[in-house]
């Protein structure tokens, strides 16, 4: 399977994944939805847990890309925080839903699986690193409970976005939990 092929098969596992759940993630599904040939799937991942670890690399992949630190403005201010965590709340909870939603089924589904969910667990202590680096740059005291404060805030954020309140504006919870961590 080409490479270009791989990606549209581990596309529209993400896409079954954050629709449907982690029940809906089948070979034949996979090849039906991205429009391969029957077996597509299964030639590349053998078994679920092959599929399911190439998803979890593909999701962490995808992440690192669209929120690398390095391509992101430098935060130094609590304002600067505020819109920034807003935006980022506002891109996980709106363009990229589906790939959230995938990545929460993902993290129920392997939650006892430490090998399988490793990658998510690394690119999620690797988010809380990067947060907390922001955290000590715009100089909230005691970084660590603060980053452990605003990475549950957003997990919340999203999960209420995700299921219960689509129109949700993040702004004034992020505003009031940022300036409360700031002291000011």
């Amino acid at each position: 399977m080409p490479a270009a092929t791989r990606e549209r098969g581990l596309e529209a596992a993400v896409e079954l994944l954050g629709a449907e759940g982690v029940r809906a993630l089948t070979h034949a599904r996979i090849d039906e939805r991205a429009g391969l040939p029957p077996g597509s799937t299964s030639n590349w991942f053998r078994t679920r847990r092959a599929l399911l670890g190439g998803v979890v690399d593909w999701i962490a992949e995808h992440e690192r890309a669209d929120l690398a630190p390095g391509a992101l403005p430098a935060i130094s201010g609590v304002d600067e925080l505020i819109a920034g965590w807003c935006a980022m709340i506002t891109l996980q909870g709106g363009r990229f839903a589906t790939r959230t939603r995938a990545r929460y089924a993902l993290f129920l589904e392997l939650s006892g699986d430490v090998e399988l969910g490793e990658p998510l667990r690394r690119q999620r202590r690797q988010f809380e690193e990067w947060t907390e680096r922001i955290v000590v740059d715009v100089g909230i005291a005691d970084p660590g409970p603060a980053t452990r404060a605003l990475m549950a805030l957003s997990d919340g954020l999203l999960l209420h976005l995700l299921t219960v309140d689509p129109g949700l504006d993040p702004r004034p919870v992020i505003d009031r939990a940022v300036r409360a961590l700031a002291g000011s």
